[in-house]
């Protein structure tokens, strides 16, 4: 039997979409969903050791949100237009992958300039090649060093925090649209499972005994595009780099074999592990991109458990979300975070599903 899109719709009102994070990291409601007997719990995030114990460990994606969304003139004519960032193709050569708009303006050999608070020219990008309708390769014409380069694209860039959020961007965005252990630069979307954890939780953590198994996917925007296909076995997700190390393999692999309980902290990591399973059944070291869509029905083979946020109708992490905990207990939750006045999306509250 084929897996509707259909099947994961639900009426979420506009108030509960979040514009806002709490103003604790792990002040955010969580609900607890037991897979076992269909229980629902409701706490706050930082009752979430309650449920681990030492010889557990959490998976958790060290993905750092670089600032994509840059905002510059093209040539002659002054227009303002909006670039956003969406991969570096080559470092030597800066060139990168990038959505425009308005796009009809912004034609292959146009020169996009980029000016500063005050008006001076710091980056010239010419336009290379058309990708999609909206999508250009660009080049950027500067002979700076790679480290004065980013210098000036973090100088330029903001926060680029998803559309649905619908507000400007604030300077609280720059730390809270960021987990406390983002390290490896590289996604254009916070891992927002992640944004939850303090360093109070993280110490504590550690204090009990519970590993950190850090990997690396780094998120696009491909995370918000809309699933157009009601047959979910016809939908592709957009590729995204992952690196799977060795210290993360031999974390999570000792736990399983000493018993202990694994939870995956995000969407995220659910599809870097799963897109990186021995013939055992283990986690193996992997690094490359994966466009792996999970959705029902899907045996899992790594987390026992799993931290996500409440997500939007019809999303693939909506979705994911579902084919980890069951579809209809999954459905029978959001109803309930509905009626109990959750946070949704981005800056939203958590669900924990064991």
């Amino acid at each position: 039997m084929r897996t509707k899109l259909s099947q994961f719709i639900f009426e979420l009102p506009e108030e509960l979409i979040a514009k806002y994070p709490t103003e604790r990291r792990d002040e955010s409601r969580l609900m607890v969903v037991h897979r076992d007997t269909g229980k629902i719990e409701h706490k706050v995030f930082r009752d979430i050791l309650e449920y681990f114990n030492e010889g557990d460990a959490m998976i958790m994606n060290n993905t750092k949100v670089f600032p994509a969304r840059m905002f510059g003139k093209k040539e002659k004519t002054d227009a303002n237009i909006e670039v956003f960032l969406l991969r570096e193709l080559n470092q030597e050569q800066k060139l990168w992958d990038v959505l425009v708009d308005p796009a009809r303006k912004i034609r292959v050999g146009n020169k996009l300039f980029f000016p500063d608070a005050n008006g001076n020219e710091l980056l010239i990008a010419e336009v290379v090649d058309n990708t999609t309708s909206r999508g250009r390769t660009i080049r950027f014409m500067d002979d700076c060093t790679n480290e004065e380069f980013r210098a000036k694209l973090h100088l330029l860039g903001n926060t680029p925090l998803p559309k649905g959020i619908d507000r400007a961007v604030e300077e609280i965005d720059k730390e809270r649209y960021q987990t406390l252990y983002a390290k490896e630069e590289g996604a254009v979307a916070a891992p927002t499972a992640g944004l939850h954890f303090s360093s109070s939780l993280l110490k504590r953590m550690e204090l009990k005994g519970i590993q950190r198994a850090e990997l690396t996917l780094h998120v696009g925007l491909g995370t918000f595009r809309e699933i157009e296909v009601e047959d979910l076995s016809k939908h592709k997700m957009d590729a995204e780099y992952f690196k799977v190390t060795q210290e993360a393999v031999d974390i999570i692999n000792d736990t399983k074999r000493s018993k202990g309980h694994v939870c995956c902290v995000g969407t995220t990591c659910q599809r870097a592990i799963e897109s990186s399973i021995s013939a055992d059944d283990l986690l193996a070291t992997n690094i490359g991109w994966t466009n792996k869509f999970i959705y029902p029905p899907y045996r899992f083979h790594v987390a026992d458990s799993m931290i996500t946020n409440f997500h939007l109708p019809k999303s693939s992490l909506m979705i994911m979300a579902c084919a980890f905990g069951g579809r209809d207990l999954i459905m029978e939750a959001y109803t309930e975070a509905i009626k109990e006045k959750y946070r949704f999306y981005t800056y939203g509250d958590a669900m924990l599903i064991l």
